[in-house]
């Protein structure tokens, strides 16, 4: 074979190669959040992980937190439509925590003292549980899958073992379902990424200044929480409130992620409302991290668990170091301290103001 031709297929294999290998490698995740919207922390980060081409996102599994679930899964059916990735299949979950009521938490309130922040419980957008109001955006025309999230989770789990990351960004009572359902699924996990906690936040936000150590995704189902801290994951890492308010979405990131000129950025930009923590890029973060560790600048090890006493700490974070931990600690948990905010921001702007991937996923 002439040299010149040897060549002209050396190089066609190589650029073959190249164009599979993101394919074979991309890693593969499931959002279980309470995708509250439009707009805001819980969909952007969905759209960090869609837009990424490093990621495979298998699906959405949806729980009650920030709103009910059902209007979550139709912002999540909405946004999917919007940016032309309606493969992914949005998964419907808890509607209530395991335990916890809002009567009960109203009661507890008169008690204790009223929360800055109460999710789908607040009074200043009360509506009942399986209630959709209107959406800004418009309603969805695309359907839920016909499949709870707990079983879902565990069938991913049961196709890709030891291959799937869960991110975690509501309450875990979807994960606490699966788990309960099926003692393996944890094991069955790659790991588990989570936002939640908090230790000693540095911020004048109205949420964490009486309680550092109260954070609403613990909160709002704290026994689910303790059920999925105790779980045997093969590893941990936990995005507490303590690095997520060192973050800030800012009217110039929005503005020149608007400038690409796609429909998700201007999704991004429409429902944009700066101030009252809103911008606050809760759980971006742990999805970008998880994406590129090298965003976190310094981590800590230990042991975290939830408040289960039904006194003033109810929900509270607990931490312990390996020499103090209680006999029937879980796991040890990665938790991120600092991070290089620049180099987070960079990402944040750069994925938001690409093209959005095709549908890469197999059928689920």
């Amino acid at each position: 074979m002439p040299t010149h031709n040897r060549y002209f297929l050396a190089v066609l294999f190589s650029l073959l190669a190249s164009s599979f290998a993101p394919a074979q490698q991309r890693r593969k995740v499931i959002i279980n959040e309470d995708f509250s919207g439009p707009g805001g922390s819980n969909l952007q980060t969905l759209l960090v992980l869609v837009q990424s081409p490093q990621v495979e996102v298998l699906g959405a599994t949806v729980v009650s937190g920030d709103q009910w679930r059902d209007e979550e899964v139709a912002h999540t059916l909405r946004l999917l439509e919007i940016i032309g990735r309606t493969d992914i299949p949005v998964v419907p979950g808890a509607v209530f925590p395991l335990v916890r009521r809002r009567e009960e938490t109203q009661l507890w309130q008169d008690v204790y003292g009223k929360v800055a922040y109460a999710g789908a419980w607040d009074d200043r957008w009360w509506h009942l549980p399986l209630v959709v109001p209107p959406l800004p955006e418009g309603q969805p025309t695309t359907k839920p899958a016909d499949e709870d999230a707990a079983h879902f989770l565990i069938r991913m789990m049961r196709k890709y073992p030891h291959e799937v990351t869960i991110y975690e960004g509501g309450p875990m009572t979807n994960l606490a379902l699966a788990i309960s359902l099926d003692a393996e699924f944890p094991k069955l996990a790659q790991e588990l990424v989570f936002m939640g906690g908090s230790l000693s936040p540095q911020t004048d936000n109205p949420e964490f200044l009486n309680s550092p150590r109260h954070e609403f995704n613990f909160w709002f189902d704290p026994e689910a929480a303790q059920i999925v801290l105790r779980a045997p994951w093969k590893k941990i890492v936990c995005t507490p409130t303590d690095i997520s308010v060192k973050t800030r979405l800012t009217p110039e990131m929005v503005k020149q992620i608007d400038a690409s000129g796609t429909a998700l950025a201007h999704y991004i930009a429409r429902f944009f409302h700066p101030g009252l923590g809103a911008d606050y890029m809760w759980d971006e973060l742990a999805a970008a991290a998880w994406i590129d560790p090298t965003i976190v600048t310094k981590s800590e090890t230990r042991y975290m668990g939830v408040d289960l006493d039904r006194g003033a700490g109810y929900g509270n974070t607990l931490t312990w170091t390996e020499k103090d931990k209680p006999r029937f600690a879980g796991q040890p948990v990665e938790i991120q301290v600092d991070l290089d905010a620049e180099k987070f921001y960079r990402m944040f702007v750069s994925l938001m103001s690409a093209p959005t991937p095709g549908d890469h996923a197999p059928a689920h």
